[in-house]
């Protein structure tokens, strides 16, 4: 049987394809578990640096798998092969969706759950799920409402309207709408760019900090931001930041994720 994630690493870009395409990449039990793993795989390595998800073929994914009527709505239980599963919104490395067809019901909550979303213009996207029966899930009633406001989520959520991919990033659900053949390529260019320009530990900690924030209040996210700040500024990759800039030339971080991140956040 092929593969219904695939999993790549190449530059400092773990590349991680929904592989389902004459399905259009709908979602199963199988799928999400793999898909959970590989994240997993990617957060625990440190020559990856961004992560990019995308979909085989010409969608992202068009929703749960209803082939098998109401059980493709439900989750199933991970195999105990001891590898960690991660939702991207935890893994300490950007993640990135490049939407690159329709996106539908866990289609795009899931993809709410990326830190960064790029999507085609001439996408499906839709919040179905109470059209179905059921209502939207992977705190979406959190996320959604924080990221395009209260009244727009709303609308979104209680209809389960279709619209395009231009039309949700103008609501702010995507970055920016391309062409869909430019999809990918704009989203390991934005990856490329990371890569080359940022330390890993430092876009490690401010990815946590930007999720933190979706529930942390303004003194609580001030005293924070100061605690890692005067822990952070004192390791190798700002003193080699600092150094490359005024000397003109690339970085070249030597901190890891795995050692350092998630002290920094306990300071």
């Amino acid at each position: 049987m092929d593969d219904v994630v695939l999993y790549e690493v190449s530059d400092g870009i773990a590349k991680i394809t929904l592989n389902r395409p004459d399905q259009m990449n709908a979602w199963t039990g199988e799928l999400g578990d793999e898909l959970q793993a590989r994240l997993g795989e990617a957060d625990c390595d440190d020559e990856v640096v961004v992560v990019v998800i995308t979909g085989a073929g010409k969608a992202f994914c068009a929703g749960a798998d209803l082939g098998d009527g109401e059980s493709g709505f439900l989750p199933v239980s991970a195999d105990d092969d001891g590898r960690p599963r991660l939702w991207p919104y935890q893994v300490r490395k950007p993640v990135i969706a490049a939407v690159n067809g329709h996106a539908v019901g866990v289609g795009i909550t899931f993809s709410m759950l990326c830190d960064v979303r790029l999507v085609a213009e001439d996408a499906k996207v839709q919040y179905a799920m109470v059209r179905r029966g059921v209502v939207p899930e992977l705190a979406s009633h959190v996320i959604l409402p924080r990221v395009i406001g209260f009244s727009k989520a709303a609308e979104l959520m209680l209809t389960g309207r279709m619209l395009s991919g231009a039309e949700a990033a103008e609501l702010g659900l995507a970055s920016r709408a391309v062409p869909a053949d430019q999809v990918l390529t704009e989203a390991m260019s934005l990856g490329a760019d990371m890569v080359r320009n940022a330390s890993p530990v430092a876009l490690a900690v401010s990815k946590q900090l930007l999720w933190q924030g979706v529930t942390a209040g303004v003194d609580e996210m001030l005293s924070r931001e100061g605690r890692v700040i005067s822990s952070i500024a004192r390791m190798p990759d700002a003193v080699e930041g600092v150094t490359a800039f005024f000397e003109r030339r690339d970085a070249v971080w030597s901190g890891s994720v795995n050692e350092s991140a998630d002290d920094l956040l306990e300071c």
